[in-house]
């Protein structure tokens, strides 16, 4: 959306604008969703933040109405499912992340995903790939690694620092999915369209690139189609 002075434009409406200089007009900033059910979400913010976007927390479904985009951190996939089960919650998530930029990081990841593995769980669905909980190991296996990517010549300046925390493997992909980053030849960073997923935690980097990566998504999504969200997402289903 860009902003314009009002007297400015009643001024060039009369045509009397000649001599004044051009106005210059302010581009309003992507206001993106961070889920604020579990994981580091606060860490998120911060990280849209310091790349330009406006952060908006979430926590109920109809607080997605007006964002342009959306991140699913971090948690225990569960946990998430559970709650998102309230009150018609997850319909509206599904609904909104099959139009809107959505990035999903480690469970974030998960939720997106068409098949889990390891145990099978239920997901949104929407992401065209397998995946598998935890095949990292637990906590304590926990790991710092740098990664090459494929973002493209304004963010592959050098190799990626990469945080796993209980990660989930991207066991595989659709033809429709693009690779972006590695590990030991599996997929950690992947993107579908206006969806992009992690396995690993940038928010818990101070290398802010995959979050810039994404809020310039939600840009060009924004500047080609403005986004209007499903009337599902407005009205979530209430159990009688």
């Amino acid at each position: 959306m860009v902003k314009t002075n009002p007297a400015w434009r009643a001024l060039r409406a009369e045509g009397k604008t000649a001599n004044l200089p051009e106005e210059k007009t302010e581009t309003a900033k992507p206001r993106i969703g961070v889920l604020a059910i579990q994981g580091d979400y606060d860490a998120h913010a911060s990280a849209l933040q310091d790349v330009g976007a406006e952060p908006v927390l979430v926590r109920k479904p109809e607080q997605l109405k007006g964002l342009d985009g959306l991140i699913i951190p971090g948690g225990e996939s569960t946990t998430f499912l559970k709650f998102l089960e309230r009150d018609g919650f997850l319909e509206s998530l599904r609904a909104f992340a099959a139009g809107a930029p959505t990035f999903g990081t480690c469970a974030g990841c998960i939720l997106l995903a068409t098949k889990v593995l390891h145990p099978p769980q239920p997901s949104l669905g929407i992401l065209d790939a397998t995946v598998e909980r935890n095949a990292y190991g637990r906590q304590i296996d926990s790991s710092i690694e740098e990664t090459a990517t494929k973002l493209g010549p304004d963010f592959d300046t050098g190799p990626l620092e990469t945080v796993y925390i209980r990660a989930p493997r991207i066991q595989q992909v659709g033809k429709g999915v693009s690779v972006l980053a590695e590990r030991d030849g599996f997929p950690v960073l992947v993107r579908q369209g206006h969806l992009l997923a992690a396995t690993f935690h940038p928010e818990l980097s101070t290398d802010r690139r995959v979050h810039r990566y994404f809020v310039n998504m939600v840009g060009e999504a924004r500047d080609s189609t403005p986004h209007s969200a499903p009337e599902s997402i407005h009205k979530p289903h209430r159990k009688s």
